[in-house]
């Protein structure tokens, strides 16, 4: 009976050695399987993390080249990079810059995109990241409608010739851009003046001045909205209905600007592309979108035109914006921080 117990006992512990064996075995494969799969996943969440990083970085570095409004830098020292030497001029205007700091307590300033749109692009920009509501006149009437009124209510044909900046198209689809515009312009400002908290206003702005087509298309139903009021205007006029603003007679007053058809042609179509706005363009625009438009104009600093309204008789109700110009073609933002 003991040499049975003692093969039984014998056997078991030859079974349980086979099999603990083999479950070493596959208990270390596994082990070796999940050690491996571990090292594997972290090296897998390694790559992700730097191919993540290296295209936020990529994203971030796209977007500020493109941004066509830059980051606010400090005024003086802009002043001090840009006009360098001893010049007549580059005197003058690091004057005019130390007057700004002091006196007008403008301490930075954001640098816009020398192109022909850049006091369209100006105003808007700080209109959106101010959040300033519609004109009051743009809340009552659709302005999605304003090409049909032109071209069918008040028989304007002629805007078919209508331009868009660099892009100098005319032709048979003026009226399908043209609406694009407006579509474009309405549903930006209406998306970005719902947005109250400023951070999150200021990333769409960037968004959006970081695309040139779609920037493009906001300062095209601009200068359609100036022509509207031009032709409004000059329709009043000609019917000696209710008087108009007084820089309407100075616009019509112009060779180049007689009527709304030759306002179009020789001004603005070429807005955008060959030329700027003109300083009776800034009252113009700050009259349609009841804005009241002050400009710094340095190449004039120390006379009566270093300030300037635009337009020069506003609504009290009207928000202000800032520009600031060295020449009267291209203008950047200055910035009032304490």
């Amino acid at each position: 009976g003991r040499h049975e117990v003692w093969s039984w006992t014998t056997a078991t512990k030859e079974s349980l050695c086979l099999m603990w064996q083999k479950v070493k075995v596959q208990l270390v494969l596994s082990m070796s399987f999940l050690a491996a799969v571990f090292w594997y996943c972290r090296r897998l969440y390694s790559f992700l993390a730097q191919l993540l990083k290296w295209w936020s970085n990529y994203l971030q570095t796209k977007l500020i080249r493109n941004l066509s409004v830059l980051t606010a830098v400090d005024l003086l020292g802009y002043s001090a990079r840009e006009w360098k030497g001893e010049t007549k001029q580059a005197k003058h205007m690091r004057e005019a810059y130390e007057e700004l700091f002091w006196s007008c307590h403008i301490k930075y300033l954001r640098q816009v995109r020398r192109d022909n749109y850049s006091a369209v692009r100006a105003v808007l920009f700080q209109i959106f990241s101010q959040g300033i509501p519609f004109p009051s006149w743009m809340k009552e009437r659709d302005i999605l409608k304003l090409p049909e009124k032109l071209l069918y209510s008040q028989g304007c044909n002629w805007i078919q010739q209508y331009s868009f900046g660099p892009e100098r198209y005319t032709g048979p689809n003026t009226f399908g851009k043209l609406r694009k515009c407006m579509e474009a312009l309405k549903t930006n400002w209406a998306e970005i003046n719902a947005t109250k908290d400023y951070e999150e206003r200021s990333n769409m702005c960037n968004t959006l001045f970081s695309d040139e087509s779609k920037e493009h298309k906001l300062y095209e139903a601009i200068k359609f909205i100036m022509l509207y009021e031009v032709v409004e205007a000059y329709e009043q006029i000609k019917n000696r209905e209710e008087p108009v603003h007084n820089f309407f007679s100075l616009l019509f007053a112009r060779d180049t600007s007689s009527d709304p058809l030759s306002f179009m042609m020789n001004h603005l179509n070429a807005i955008g592309d060959s030329i700027c706005l003109d300083q009776v363009e800034l009252f113009l625009l700050g009259y349609v979108l009841e804005v009241k438009i002050r400009v710094y104009r340095l190449h004039r600093f120390n006379t009566e035109e270093f300030q300037v309204n635009y337009p020069d008789e506003y609504r009290r109700e009207w928000n202000e914006i800032s520009l600031l110009t060295e020449d009267d073609h291209y203008y950047h933002i200055p910035l009032f921080r304490t």
